[in-house]
């Protein structure tokens, strides 16, 4: 049986049990065994570094501001978390390309370096959670899952003034 059209019962079910099955993924994923193990600071820089990153791919630049918009917290939770990150040589703090009196933050060698890290730690978390599913599922629901995320990019930015600015 499938439950492609939402207008079933069975779709109805389905479709509710999203936001469910989110919050469990997030707080579920980071238990899986990855090696090194996860720590609560990795969880935050995580965050900080890809979406520096984000940005960077997008050709913007990004404020503490800008973070702090982004994760919806209060501008000096943003700023701490970007200092831990600076502090630990994996973002630094430059001047504006567009207005030389703005601050932005940038991804350093090891912060990319970082980033390749927990990359691979996600990759290891999926592959272990994933571990009895046949192959053709992993991958049909990587595919998937990557085309949620990348529709998530026409999601307007959380208020106007996000700290992000076009080249």
């Amino acid at each position: 049986m499938t439950y492609s059209d939402a207008s079933t019962p069975q779709g109805e079910a389905l479709l509710d049990a999203v936001g469910a099955a989110f919050a469990r993924l997030r707080r579920r994923t980071m238990q899986a065994p990855v090696d090194p193990p996860v720590g609560r600071k990795d969880l935050k820089r995580n965050l900080v570094l890809n979406l520096v990153d984000e940005a960077t791919e997008a050709g913007r630049e990004i404020t503490v501001g800008g973070l702090a918009d982004l994760l919806m917290v209060d501008s000096s939770v943003a700023s701490r978390m970007a200092s831990d990150c600076i502090t630990h040589g994996y973002l630094v703090r430059t001047a504006s390309q567009q207005d030389g009196r703005r601050t932005v933050l940038r991804l350093t060698e090891d912060g990319v370096t970082l980033l390749g890290h927990f990359r691979r730690q996600q990759r290891q978390a999926f592959e272990h959670i994933t571990r009895d599913w046949p192959t053709a599922e992993r991958v049909e629901f990587a595919r998937l899952l990557l085309k949620y995320a990348d529709a998530t990019a026409r999601l307007p930015a959380p208020g106007d003034e996000s700290g992000l600015s076009a080249p």
